[in-house]
């Protein structure tokens, strides 16, 4: 089984990462997939005339509750989808994923990652628009919304019916098997790695906290979209805060670097040095990385948001603006100051065992604790956060999607898959599983941009009535006060 898996990771690997320059440009490799989600960005930016400026303001509006009304219909609120979705994409990207961005590629690849985010916030204003835009309400109260929806429904109505459905089965498939993965396996085997680091009791009985996570998780998705959202309303803040001030702590105790550290970013995201593949491996490294972390254009948050309680998709779409802004933007850019200003990236000092070793979470914490010697106490109960609520919002993710194949009635079998996998994921190597569901994550961008090129002309529409009744001061007059 493990060499089934293996082999088709191969081939995902080769589909998705080819270089489209075909080795035409001595020592520049650009990947389709970095390519493909470049171009979806940009695109989309331009035709909602930078979406992800102009209107960063009223999106704050919306999240704090200043434009409900009596017309809205749905499940959760604005800011319960939000942190619902921000939940599944702050997590360990931003710990490891940035470290191994700038170990990889440079302090340069800060820059891009930072470029990333902001492209990337078209790209979810526009996935999350059409996910309201196409959601339905099923017979036991609950919404079906996403990718799968919009690819299927949406196709339909521009006449192509079939293709529409083909893209909406496969692109089910591989967030199914995201979520297991990536979402599941790899979430609690990581935060058991550093846990059991500091408390010797998992690290002789790891299956015990298998068991403890699964109770939890349980009993959070069991009730569904609304108590998920709950939790996260309170945990995203939480978790995110602890975070931001471990950062915010070293910055400032390194503040007469910072001036320094951003030079250092910005000369070397235009650099042709080899050292870390110059400026083409600097952009691979930095969108790669911001993929991982935000999410921006694989179609997963979407779902998230889907039953919030709305009058006009647009809304729900301005509000998800902000998921790349704090996800990449924000704990993205912090990570990688501190990585920058303590050093442990270079390759000629004391961490480079790790960074051949891809230990990302582990040279984020070696930076970290340059100052603060306790910091690895601080970040196994970040991870393990971090973890808890990364798992819980792709439960609901996968669920969704399983719930579209094979209908509400047998999602009680995902979920209690979906459980046992967690115990699973402690006790087994999962490596290949883990590889091959990344792969199957990253795959879900074919489907999901290419439905967004050919939908965005209907999100620019309703964008554009949108902003007219926000002028004309429609909006304001029907607001709930």
């Amino acid at each position: 089984m493990g060499e089934f898996f293996s082999s088709v990771n191969s081939f995902l690997e080769a589909a998705l990462f080819f270089d489209i320059l075909f080795g035409m440009v001595d020592g520049v490799k650009l990947p389709f997939l970095v390519v493909w989600l470049i171009s979806g960005g940009v695109y989309l930016t331009f035709l909602t005339k930078f979406i992800n400026l102009r209107m960063f303001r009223h999106s704050f509006n919306i999240i704090r509750g200043r434009y409900r009304t009596a017309d809205d219909v749905g499940e959760i609120s604005s800011f319960g989808a939000l942190t619902t979705a921000l939940s599944a994409t702050v997590g360990l990207g931003n710990i490891a994923g940035v470290a191994l961005a700038v170990a990889l590629g440079g302090p340069g690849a800060t820059f891009w990652m930072i470029v990333a985010g902001f492209l990337g916030m078209s790209l979810k204003f526009t996935e999350v628009t059409l996910s309201l835009q196409h959601r339905i309400f099923l017979k036991d109260g609950t919404v079906m919304g996403g990718a799968m929806e919009y690819l299927s429904r949406g196709l339909a109505q521009k006449g192509y019916a079939q293709f529409g459905k083909i893209l909406a089965l496969v692109f089910a498939v591989f967030m199914i098997g995201g979520a297991i993965g990536g979402g599941n396996v790899f979430q609690v085997s990581q935060a058991l790695g550093v846990v059991s680091q500091e408390v010797d009791f998992f690290d002789k009985f790891p299956i015990i906290f298998g068991i403890i996570i699964a109770i939890f998780v349980g009993f959070v998705i069991i009730g569904g979209v609304t108590r998920i959202a709950k939790i996260t309303e309170i945990l995203v803040p939480i978790m995110a805060i602890i975070y931001i001030c471990a950062s915010l702590w070293i910055l400032a105790y390194h503040f007469d670097k910072i001036g320094e550290a951003i030079s250092i970013i910005f000369h070397e995201a235009f650099s042709t040095s080899a050292i870390y593949g110059g400026v083409a491996g600097s952009i691979v490294h930095g969108f790669q990385r911001a993929v991982f972390s935000s999410e921006a254009g694989i179609g997963s948050s979407p779902v998230a948001h889907a039953p919030v309680k709305t009058k006009y998709p647009v809304r729900q779409g301005l509000v998800a603006l902000y998921e790349p802004f704090i996800d990449t933007i924000v704990i993205c850019t912090m990570t990688a100051l501190v990585i920058v200003i303590t050093g442990v990236y270079a390759h000629d000092g004391p961490y480079m065992a790790l960074i051949e070793a891809k230990e990302g979470a582990a040279l984020t914490s070696a930076a970290y604790g340059t100052v603060i010697g306790w910091f690895p106490i601080i970040l196994s109960v970040s991870i393990t956060l971090f973890a808890f609520s990364t798992i819980i919002a792709w439960a609901y993710y996968g669920e969704r999607a399983w719930v579209y194949l094979f209908g509400s009635k047998y999602s009680v079998i995902y979920k209690l898959s979906f459980l046992s996998l967690i115990i699973l994921g402690t006790i087994v190597n999962t490596a290949v599983l883990v590889d091959f569901s990344f792969m199957l994550f990253l795959t879900m961008a074919l489907p999901n941009i290419l439905g967004l090129f050919i939908l965005s002309k209907d999100v620019k529409i309703a964008l554009d009535e949108y902003l007219v009744k926000l002028k004309s001061g429609e909006l304001d007059a029907e607001a709930l006060r």
